[in-house]
């Protein structure tokens, strides 16, 4: 019996939410491979999302926990939690993370996946990167985080604007271990 993933996710004010909407739906959709989600929203989510996507922020059925929250499960190593996707991750996010500045529940729980040698994926969203945001990336993925912009794939004949984001949503999940059924090349 293969065990249940524990994951933390993180949105940040970064545009992007149709990313976050994707890869949210989807742990809905596979929560017979989850153990627990935790849910930490940055302070703009909700007025980003409600302009990039045109509704307000649905309910998920997993534990939300506030940016400030530092007893949240996933703020600490001793609470097992495998992975944490920030999903947009904005590059004062990103920034923070690589330098240590754990400020709030989000940049915290980063540094505790670092330093327990568990996943970080950070979706960074912006365009084009300056000096200081390659910097950055370069010193995470050197700490063991993965940056995965949010680049999207079209070779499996993507069509809608949920689909495009799934390519991306999906591929961050199946870097934490969720067993998904999507495209794969050669196949």
């Amino acid at each position: 019996m293969e065990s249940k993933l524990r994951i933390a996710v993180a949105v940040t004010g970064a545009s992007g939410s149709q990313y976050a909407k994707a890869l949210l739906d989807r742990l809905v959709e596979h929560q017979d491979q989850l153990d627990e989600v935790g849910l930490v929203f940055s302070d703009q989510v909700k007025q980003v999302w409600a302009t990039e996507i045109g509704s307000e922020f649905p309910d998920y059925p997993f534990k939300r926990f506030g940016i400030r929250d530092y007893f949240a499960p996933f703020a600490s190593g001793s609470g097992n939690y495998d992975a944490l996707i920030v999903c947009p991750c904005s590059m004062g996010t990103l920034g923070r993370i690589a330098n240590g500045t754990s400020d709030n529940l989000i940049t915290r729980a980063a540094d505790v996946m670092l330093k327990e040698r568990k996943k970080l994926i950070l979706v960074a969203r912006e365009t084009p990167f300056n000096l200081i945001h390659l910097r950055n990336m370069t010193q995470l993925t050197e700490a063991g985080g993965i940056v995965m912009p949010a680049v999207p794939s079209f070779y499996s004949g993507v069509e809608s604007k949920e689909e495009i984001a799934r390519t991306v949503s999906d591929r961050a999940l199946k870097m934490v271990g969720l067993r998904l059924d999507t495209f794969q090349w050669g196949k």
